[in-house]
């Protein structure tokens, strides 16, 4: 679990380029007045997904995000039921103690970054491993298996 304690700024290692890159994407696409606010952004709905992916994806995941993302996403035990995406942003919004919509935002905000680091192949694969609606929340159509559609 996340807690809030922080180091002192003093005591705190600089994060990584491509970190910092991901925390400004995200500041930029949420409109948050702050980094930190960005960053508390990151790390809540990273460490949701983390409890949400297994196999491959999480691993390849892990791969492509900067080493602090990554680690924020491996810390966590995934889930033995797998939440839908709905059920993935009420129960963020119930840890974090932030409104569904203020929730929901953080999400999509957060989801736009990660979806730039792993690109639209691993991001394909992972919506296929979750239940239904994390493609909204990756800013995606929601998926239908090809046999569906054609039925």
């Amino acid at each position: 679990m996340i807690t809030g304690v922080r180091a002192p700024l003093e005591h705190q290692q600089p994060y990584g380029t491509a970190y910092e890159q991901m925390l400004e994407k995200v500041r930029y696409e949420g409109a948050y007045p702050t980094r930190e606010r960005a960053e508390e952004a990151v790390r809540l709905v990273l460490a949701g997904l983390g409890r949400q992916l297994t196999g491959d994806e999480r691993v390849d995941l892990a791969a492509c995000l900067p080493p602090e993302a990554a680690r924020v996403l491996t810390a966590q035990i995934p889930d033995t039921q797998p939440l839908t995406g709905w059920a993935f942003v009420k129960d963020l919004a119930a840890r974090s103690g932030a409104s569904l919509a203020t929730t929901r935002w953080d999400t999509g905000s957060v989801f736009a970054a990660v979806a730039a680091h792993a690109g639209p192949d691993l991001i394909t694969r992972i919506l296929h491993q979750l239940p239904t609606g994390y493609a909204l929340l990756f800013g995606r159509a929601e998926l239908t298996p090809a046999g569906h559609a054609l039925r």
